[in-house]
Order: structure tokens, then sequence, then C-alpha cells
């Protein structure tokens, strides 16, 4: 099949590696990006195979709790530009949108939409909305939101506008669970704990460790021993308790939790635009016009 130009520039943006390289690599995968950043891996092409997606999207994450800490809802509402986002009225319509999802008990953005923005108004979400689009002429959307209750206490931490985090903990105290949402947002650990990664996830990060050391030339009696050590360190690096924790880094947020008594139950962690294609830009063309030389 044909290889555009932004799909080569998007596999040289997520690896780091050279254009005529990714376009290769393009050709053999028919066109799959994430099969052709997995061979790349496989062959240590890849300088840094980005995890999430590309960010493109503007917007505001907004979070609210109720007062007595034992609920939460957090929800990310975009726009196309960061000057919207800073508009009073789009952080209003934002902000009462969270407050909406902590007082109502849909489940999918198609039905929270349908709500009344306010209490005791007629005016829906998606009505407020449409309006908006009109007044600020951008585009916005309700991408997505989460609402948390708990046993315990609920903990969040707001990074700027842009990243959001809440935390399901038992035991500890205020400080202690500030302090953990403060870093699930610097470290953007994947789950809590080792037994909480999928099985298909690390399944293929196995499979990659096996390609890499093999194609290093490691003979296969010790290519076991070494993938065990790396999954080791990768199971480290993705899980809040394996992670060292970022106000005292010589020690893991698993040790820190069980010398407070604490357990991280749940977490979710929103970042604006995360996995949201970039529009194209005048650089496909330049791309394309290089690798046709």
């Amino acid at each position: 099949m044909a290889i555009t130009a932004s799909q080569v520039k998007e596999l040289r943006e997520r690896t780091g590696a050279g254009m005529m390289e990714c376009k290769k690599m393009l050709q053999e995968t028919d066109g799959d990006i994430e099969a052709a950043i997995e061979m790349m891996r496989k062959s240590g092409q890849a300088k840094a195979a980005k995890k999430a997606g590309r960010i493109a999207a503007d917007g505001l994450v907004v979070i609210t709790a109720s007062e007595d800490g034992k609920s939460a809802a957090m929800a990310e509402i975009n726009c196309e530009t960061d000057f919207v986002a800073k508009d009073e009225s789009f952080s209003s319509f934002a902000g009462a949108v969270a407050a909406r999802v902590l007082n109502s008990d849909v489940d999918d953005v198609d039905a929270l939409v349908q709500q009344s923005l306010h209490d005791g108004e007629e005016t829906t979400i998606e009505t407020t909305r449409e309006n908006l689009i009109s007044k600020i002429g951008e585009n916005i959307s309700v991408r997505r939101f989460v609402r948390v209750a708990s046993s315990g206490n609920i903990y969040s931490y707001r990074h700027g506008v842009r990243i959001g985090v809440v935390v399901d903990m038992e035991g500890g105290d205020a400080e202690l669970g500030r302090g953990i949402a403060m870093h699930i947002a610097a470290s953007n650990p994947i789950c809590v704990s080792e037994a909480d990664v999928p099985a298909d996830v690390l399944a293929k990060e196995r499979e990659i460790f096996r390609a890499q050391a093999l194609e290093s030339g490691k003979p296969e009696n010790i290519v076991d021993k070494i993938i065990e050590g790396r999954v080791r360190k990768y199971l480290q690096e993705v899980t809040l308790n394996g992670q060292p924790y970022v106000i005292d880094p010589d020690t893991t947020v698993g040790e820190m939790l069980e010398k407070a008594g604490a357990t991280v139950i749940s977490f979710t962690r929103f970042e604006v635009g995360e996995g949201i294609e970039k529009k194209q830009e005048d650089f496909a063309a330049e791309v394309m016009a290089q690798i046709n030389n």
C-alpha cells in the first residue's frame, strides 16, 4: 500500500528514528503504525516510542469533590486553542459539567450531555455547549469523565489546568493523599501494583525484551534471565507502588504507603488531549517531497 507523509511523520515523532527507516518499516507493516513501532523496538531502532497518544487538543481538566471527601468527579472538556481554554465562559462551563457529573448517576458522555447544566434549569449541557460554540467560534466537546466514591477518602491534585488526578485511598492522611496524587501527576503510572498490569501488556513487553536480547547476540541460555530482569525493572517503572516517590526518591511509593498504614485502592489520571490525533500541518508536504527525492 502507499505510505503517506503523515504516517511517516507520526512514526518519526513517536520513535525518534530516521525518515527513511520509518518509511521502510511502514512498508513492511502495510502502514500499521503500532506494528511498526513494535518491530522497531525489537530491532532497537526505536529510540523513544511514546506510550501516550499524540497530544493536540486543548482545554481543561476540572475536579470537584463532595464536602465529606468521600466522592469526587473529574472531567475533561476540550476546545481548539489555549486562548479559549482561558476564557471565563469556557472555564465556567467546564466547572458546571464536573459538578453535574458529581451529582448524577450517568455513566457515559452521551447521557451526561442530556442532563441539565444547573439544578432547577431546563437547559441541557448539550444546548449550552452548542450556544458556547456559537459565541466563542471554536469547537467544544465534553470528552470524558470519572466519578469516584470511596469507603476511605478521595484525594485529588490538579497540575495547572491540563493534568488532573483523583486517588481513592484507605488509611494515611490528607498530606500523604495529596502527595500520592501529585506523584501520579508527575510519574504517570499505568496501575497500582504488579498484579494490576494487564496480561497482554506484560506478554508483549516480554516478547519485545526477548527480541532485543536475541538481536544483541546474547546466548539463548541466558536470555531468560535477561528477560526476567528487564520485566522486574519494567514493573517497577510502570506501577505506582514500584516507583520511587517523587517527594522522597529514596523510598518507593509502596514503602511509603506501608509505613503510613495506607493503601491506594485506585486512581485516575487525565491529561488534556492525550490520545487525540493531531491536526496535519504543511510539514507533511515537506516530508513527502523529501521522500520522493
